[in-house]
């Protein structure tokens, strides 16, 4: 495929039993360094992709979905069987899912691309490359 937004990516949990295709060329990812995100990941960030959620497809396992409302408004998805976490949603951000990086299929070529929330990292984290940080968001 020469043409990026036909590119189709393939990813899903670490038990196998949810499979998903995802269409388009990948965004950059995000790495957020917020509290939530270090509980839900039991890491120092979380390392996303903004995608529209009309081109994310699962070809199987979708009935393990599991989702929590981690915060008003915010929506983490991930597989009931192993607990693989998946994506996220925001309302403030319809038709928008923040796909978890290491859930994809490698090799898949995305680029790390900013730090968000990089005011509230971990403390036993540095910080120490020259990608753009943000207090909160990548502006828009």
């Amino acid at each position: 495929m020469n043409n990026p937004s036909e590119a189709q990516f393939t990813g899903g949990c670490l038990c196998g039993q949810i499979r998903y295709a995802l269409q388009g060329p990948l965004a950059d990812i995000q790495l957020c360094h917020c509290s939530q995100c270090r509980k839900a990941q039991g890491s120092a960030f979380a390392a996303s992709i903004p995608a529209q959620a009309s081109q994310l497809r699962f070809t199987a396992g979708a009935d393990a979905l599991v989702s929590y409302e981690s915060s008003p408004g915010k929506t983490r998805i991930f597989c009931g069987r192993c607990g693989s976490p998946l994506f996220s949603q925001t309302t403030n951000l319809p038709g928008v899912v923040r796909l978890r990086v290491g859930s994809l299929d490698e090799p898949h070529g995305a680029k790390l691309g900013a730090h968000i929330f990089a005011d509230s990292h971990a403390d036993w984290w540095s910080i120490n490359d020259t990608l753009p940080r943000y207090a909160g968001r990548v502006p828009a």
